[in-house]
């Protein structure tokens, strides 16, 4: 007899350990299958491959704000761009080696995190208004560099190519080696979302998503602790923009702090279900390769830009109204109803 299936906390584990038995072999296949697929892909799908890496890596940054705090943040592209511009100046500049300006750049946009933090959290900005204050915020960023003449203004800055090196972070023959540091990226930066949601700062982070006012009745610093997540998430993205630089060799206040790329960075967690450690990558293997596709071949048939922006939104929107929890809601709800149908059977 089939029942009716209802998702509690804690179901997305249960399901990623009732794959493999024991839960051990689904993470080992996965780690190896993602190993061993790169070497053989041509060069347009390892550039796809590398996209949902960097925007799996990105959106679980934004989730550890937007999912698991509640604070939804629209500006994560200032802490990207800040990310970016620091390890390539430092580079032309200075010759700091970028993997160093990484480091240094997280510090800039973690302070930069702490700033918007104090502003938008101590008035108690909460819902559209904090959407539209964190894309105020993302835009004064963008503007300031527009401007800034040692940051080349609104032309932007070309990375001096240098022979490949893993001290320059630079590789021209393949792109293999980009694809495993997205890979061990993505990897820490999930070994590191655990690591928090299972602490007490990851419960009293999903105390205030779930009720702050309850939150903060029951003695709960929620200012301090939304500053701490803004700060990580802040911290974090921002290595995404010292990869991307360097991926690229091109940066610009347009490419690597528009609003649009903020929407992209989200656009992967409400996809693939926010608040949860598969979300944002389920998001990204759906949505990066929409965008990739599209750009390669509809808009340079048709030449009209933006039609990735408009496949994925609409995808956002088809998501949002047919399954408000994300795609990993739809599978989990498929496979615990196997589970039960399954159950019921031998019960019988």
């Amino acid at each position: 007899m089939k029942k009716e299936y209802k998702m509690k906390k804690g179901d997305e584990m249960k399901w990623i350990k009732k794959i493999g038995k024991p839960g051990i072999y689904l993470p080992l296949t996965l780690i190896a299958l993602t190993t061993i697929i790169p070497i053989i892909l041509p060069p347009f799908l390892l550039h796809v491959a590398i996209m949902i890496l960097l925007y799996s890596y990105l959106g679980t940054a934004w989730n550890i704000l937007g999912g698991y705090t509640g604070q939804f943040a629209w500006g994560h592209s200032a802490f990207f761009g800040i990310g970016a511009y620091t390890s390539t100046t430092l580079y032309i500049y200075h010759k700091i080696s970028p993997w160093i300006g990484m480091l240094i750049g997280s510090l800039f946009a973690a302070g930069y995190g702490a700033l918007c933090g104090a502003f938008t959290f101590r008035f108690g900005l909460k819902g559209h208004y904090f959407v539209i204050a964190t894309i105020a915020l993302s835009e004064i960023i963008r503007i300031i560099f527009i401007n800034w003449a040692e940051m080349g203004r609104a032309w932007g800055i070309l990375l001096p190519v240098v022979p490949d090196s893993w001290i320059d972070f630079q590789f021209h023959t393949t792109k293999l080696p980009y694809y495993y540091i997205a890979l061990t990226m993505l990897l820490t930066i999930i070994i590191i979302e655990i690591k928090i949601i299972n602490s007490k700062l990851g419960y009293y982070l999903t105390a205030i998503r779930d009720d702050e006012e309850l939150s903060e009745s029951l003695g709960i610093n929620t200012f301090k602790y939304k500053m701490i997540a803004m700060i990580i998430s802040a911290a974090l993205t921002s290595f995404g923009g010292t990869f991307y630089a360097q991926y690229v060799l091109y940066i610009s206040p347009e490419t690597v702090m528009p609003v649009g790329l903020s929407t992209e960075i989200l656009m992967g967690p409400i996809i693939g279900g926010l608040g949860t450690i598969m979300g944002p990558i389920i998001g990204a293997i759906i949505v990066q390769p929409i965008h990739e596709f599209t750009r390669a071949y509809i808009t340079t048939y048709t030449g009209i830009a933006g039609l990735d922006y408009v496949v994925a939104g609409t995808l956002m929107l088809t998501v949002a109204l047919l399954q408000p929890k994300g795609v990993i809601q739809y599978i989990n709800k498929i496979l615990y109803s196997k589970t039960i149908i399954t159950s019921s059977s031998k019960g019988e």
